[in-house]
C-alpha cells in the first residue's frame, strides 16, 4: 500500500491529551459510580443486595467475618462502613447447621417493616431453601417467620438466591431452583407472594434456563428492573468461585416472558480488562443523583475474598450498559465512507475495514455512556504502513468525539491481518455518542472498538 510520511502538526497525542482532561478534571483517577478506583468495600462481601430507607444505603451480603447476615452502610454508594452486629442472629429453625450458612440475602421495605429473604441448608431435604424473616428497622435483628422455609422445591434442587420485585401493587419473589446440585437444569422462576413477603400466594413461573456457552452448568442470582416499559432480567452465571463468573441480562415485553438472552455477558473478567474478577451477584439501586447503578462482587487477586464493586448503569434502547464494562462495536457494523469492508483474516467477526485510504475516508460509530465522562476508547486495528525506504511505519488515524477534533490513535507497525488493540481516554456524554476514526498518517484497518 502507498504511504503517507511524517504525522501532522497541530493535533494532540493520547498522553498529552489524558493529562490535558486530569488537569481540567475531566478524567479523574477515580471516576464517581465507576471500577477505576478499585472497590468500594474492600472487604469479603459476597452477593450484595442493597435498600435505601431516608438518605441512607443499607447492603447485606452472605454470611462471612463472624455473621450469618452482614450488613453495611453508606450514603453514597461509594463509601462504606461495616456494621458489626449479625443482621439475622438466628436462622429459622429448619436450618441444618449451628452457625449457618446463609447466602445471598435480600431485603426490602414491606410497608410495616422489613423482610428479609435468605438461603440456607434445609435439614429435612439436604437441600438448599430460602426463608423469610422480618424486622422493625433495616438495622434488625431480623426474626425468623414460619415453621419450615418460603420456598424449597426439593424435586428441582432446592432454592437460592431471592430477590423481590414489585409492580402495581404485587409482591413477587424471583429465585432459582439449585438443579446443579444433582445434574439438572437451573430455572430462574417468578413467584407471586404476600405484601410482606412471607408466603407464597400463586405457583412460579419458569423464566429462563442456562443455555448459553459462556454460562456453563449454571444461571442464578435474578434481578428484575422494568425500564422504558421492558423488563430487564439480570442475572449471574458460571462458576462462582473462579474468573468465569459472569453477569447477563435479557429482556421481555411481558413480565413473564418470553425473555430474549443478550449473546454475551453483561459484565465479566474481560470486558472490565481484569480491574474486576468474576464480577456476579449483582442488585440495582438508585444512586443519590436519581440515576441507576449497579451493585455487584468480584474476586480479589488471590480469589480468596469478594469485593463490593459499584458502577453506573444505562439503558441504550432499553439494554443496559455498565460503565467501566466495555462494549463491543464491530467496524463493519457501523457508518463507513470512502472506505472497504473485506473478509479479514484474524479479524473478530472475519471482517474488517480496509482501504480508509482518502482525506474524507472514515467509519463512525454509535456508542452508548452510562454517565459522562472520560471512558476507554480501544482499537484493534493492523498497520501494514512503510515509510520511504520501506521500513514498517507506524500510521495513525485522526479522532473526532460528537463532532469534535479531539487528536489521533496511533497505530504502532504490526502487519496486515496481524490485528493488535491500542487504547486511549476519550470524553463522552451521558447517553448516546458518535466517534470517528479517520484518515490521519499512513493507513491502517479497523476491526472494531470497544468502549467502557
Amino acid at each position: 500500500m502507498p504511504y503517507r510520511s511524517g504525522p501532522r502538526r497541530g493535533r494532540l497525542l493520547p498522553a498529552v491529551l489524558a493529562a490535558l482532561l486530569t488537569a481540567a478534571g475531566l478524567a479523574p483517577a477515580s471516576p464517581a459510580g465507576a471500577v477505576a478506583g478499585g472497590p468500594a468495600l474492600g472487604v469479603d462481601f459476597p452477593d450484595p443486595d442493597v435498600v435505601k430507607v431516608g438518605d441512607t444505603y443499607h447492603a447485606y451480603a452472605t454470611s462471612g467475618n463472624g455473621a450469618h447476615v452482614q450488613h453495611a452502610t453508606s450514603r453514597d454508594l461509594t463509601h462504606w462502613t461495616v456494621v458489626g452486629k449479625d443482621a439475622l442472629p438466628v436462622p429459622g429453625a429448619w436450618v441444618a447447621e449451628t452457625p449457618a450458612r446463609v447466602w445471598a440475602p435480600e431485603v426490602f421495605d414491606n410497608g410495616a417493616g422489613f423482610t428479609l429473604h435468605y438461603t440456607a441448608h434445609h435439614r429435612a431435604s439436604g437441600r438448599q431453601c430460602v426463608g423469610a424473616a422480618l424486622a422493625d428497622s433495616p438495622d434488625g435483628p431480623f426474626r425468623p417467620v414460619g415453621d419450615g422455609p418460603l420456598v424449597c422445591p426439593t424435586a428441582e434442587g432446592g432454592a437460592i438466591d431471592a430477590a423481590s420485585y414489585t409492580e402495581d401493587g404485587r409482591r413477587y419473589v424471583l429465585w432459582k431452583s439449585d438443579g446443579n446440585c444433582c445434574r439438572l437444569d437451573t430455572w430462574l422462576h417468578l413467584q407471586p407472594v404476600s405484601a410482606d413477603g412471607t408466603r407464597t400466594t400463586g405457583p412460579a413461573v419458569r423464566l429462563l434456563r442456562q443455555d448459553l456457552p459462556w454460562e456453563g452448568q449454571v444461571v442464578e442470582a435474578p434481578t428484575l428492573v422494568k425500564r422504558a416499559g421492558r423488563y430487564v432480567l439480570f442475572y449471574s452465571a458460571g462458576h462462582y468461585g473462579d474468573n468465569g463468573y459472569a453477569t447477563g441480562y435479557a429482556v421481555a415485553d411481558r413480565l413473564t416472558g418470553p425473555y430474549a438472552k443478550a449473546a454475551e455477558p453483561l459484565m465479566s473478567t474481560g470486558s472490565f480488562a481484569g480491574a474486576v474478577r468474576g464480577p456476579g451477584g449483582q442488585d440495582v439501586v438508585t444512586g443519590p443523583d436519581g440515576r441507576d447503578r449497579i451493585v455487584f462482587h468480584g474476586w480479589d487477586a488471590d480469589r480468596a475474598r469478594r469485593f463490593l464493586y459499584t458502577a453506573d448503569l444505562g439503558f441504550a434502547d432499553g439494554r443496559p450498559v455498565v460503565r467501566g464494562s466495555r462494549v463491543r462495536h464491530q467496524a463493519e457494523d457501523a457508518v463507513v465512507h470512502r472506505a472497504v469492508v473485506r473478509d479479514a483474516a484474524g479479524a473478530l467477526g472475519g471482517r474488517a475495514v480496509g482501504y480508509v485510504d482518502h482525506d474524507d475516508s472514515h467509519v463512525e460509530f454509535r456508542v452508548f455512556a452510562a454517565s459522562a465522562g472520560a471512558h476507554a476508547l480501544a482499537v484493534r486495528y493492523g498497520n501494514g504502513s512503510l515509510d520511504a525506504s520501506g521500513a514498517p511505519a507506524s500510521a495513525t488515524h485522526d479522532l473526532y468525539v460528537n463532532g469534535s477534533d479531539v487528536g489521533v490513535v496511533p497505530y504502532p507497525y504490526t502487519g496486515w491481518d496481524d490485528w493488535r488493540t491500542v487504547e486511549r481516554p476519550v470524553v463522552l456524554r451521558a447517553g448516546w455518542n458518535t466517534i470517528r476514526l479517520a484518515k490521519g498518517d499512513r493507513y491502517a484497518e479497523l476491526d472494531c472498538v470497544e468502549v467502557g
